[in-house]
């Protein structure tokens, strides 16, 4: 009887494991990526390539961070990578929701596999454009598009302001990645398995994210202003 008694608990031990290892899998896939979006900040706060367009961050109504946008990383044949986009609002910056961008080709640098990238987006128009379901950069008329590096801060210290600008940088080289034709997408399974509920994007984005986990992402971007 205690054999049998043994056997079911270690069963049932086992199959509990097997139905949580997959969540716990994803929650550590996730919080790699919020752990990548704070090295981006930091590797960008010390790129001369960015200069005074940290100015653009206090401004910025929301930033969407992608740690590594990688060949082959979206679709067979494409390029991409997973982020986190973040709205400010009066009370600052929100929790992270988890988008993804892909396209055929970012034109990354000869040789190179991988990028950082922040998406600096500057007006409702292109936060809007970014929250719609398949958005696709360049599609939507009206929204405007400049990279930032060398001779585009001129053009960001005037009174129009693109609706969205693009720093990259590649194994701490300027990238230069044009981003026309790629396209964003809402990931809510990942935000519903990192804060551990069912959420939409526009749900963490606008109060309802709510974990701890994030403080020091969001510490980090606040520092950057």
């Amino acid at each position: 009887m205690l054999r049998r008694t043994t056997l079911l608990g270690a069963v049932s031990l086992l199959a509990g494991s097997v139905l949580v290892a997959p969540l716990a899998q994803a929650q550590s896939s996730q919080q790699v990526t919020v752990d990548g979006a704070r090295k981006v900040l930091a590797d960008l706060r010390h790129d001369k390539e960015f200069g005074n367009a940290k100015q653009l961050m206090r401004r910025a109504k929301a930033v969407m961070i992608v740690p590594k946008l990688l060949k082959g990383g979206f679709i067979v044949g494409g390029e991409g990578g997973d982020g986190v986009l973040m709205v400010q609002g009066r009370s600052g910056w929100s929790d992270p929701a988890f988008f993804a961008i892909g396209a055929a080709s970012f034109g990354l640098q000869a040789g190179l596999e991988q990028s950082e990238l922040i998406l600096l987006i500057m007006s409702q128009k292109g936060l809007d454009g970014v929250l719609r379901n398949e958005f696709k950069i360049g599609a939507q008329a009206g929204i405007t598009v400049a990279t930032l590096g060398s001779g585009v801060e001129g053009a960001l210290s005037g009174a129009s302001v693109p609706d969205i600008v693009v720093w990259s940088s590649s194994t701490g080289l300027y990238g230069g990645v044009a981003i026309d034709g790629s396209i964003i997408r809402a990931e809510p399974n990942q935000d519903s398995a990192y804060y551990g509920r069912s959420l939409t994007s526009h749900e963490v984005l606008y109060g309802r994210g709510g974990s701890p986990r994030t403080v020091g992402l969001r510490r980090d971007i606040e520092a950057i202003g």
